[in-house]
């Protein structure tokens, strides 16, 4: 019995790292189809900053989900110099929140 829970915490354990890999995908394909690799890059600045610096950025901050969520559905000026981010309003709240998070994982 105690083989059989420490395989179902190991197996838990995994599974949240397997669910975020599988996702990497679709989240990537999303990011495409809503415009965003038009203006970022994965890693280095396009227009706007590479994924990687703005996860960098806001490393640590508990609210930088919502408000990149907010800023990907409303744009924004000033964060990262002159070129403002144009408003993605179309994109679902539920859409941009998977989004931002994904972008704040990047490294």
């Amino acid at each position: 019995m105690k083989k059989e829970w420490m395989a179902l915490a190991v197996a838990s354990a995994l599974l949240p790292g397997a669910a975020l890999a599988g996702t990497a995908a679709d989240m990537q394909a999303l990011a495409d189809k809503s415009g965003c690799f038009s203006c970022h890059g994965m890693q280095s600045k396009l227009v706007g900053p590479g994924f990687a610096e703005v996860a960098a950025k806001y490393k640590g901050d508990s609210q930088a989900a919502e408000r990149l969520a907010k800023k990907i559905r409303e744009g924004g000026k000033g964060a990262w110099g002159r070129i403002p981010m144009p408003p993605h309003g179309s994109l679902a709240e539920d859409d941009a929140k998977k989004l931002a998070e994904w972008v704040l994982s990047a490294s």
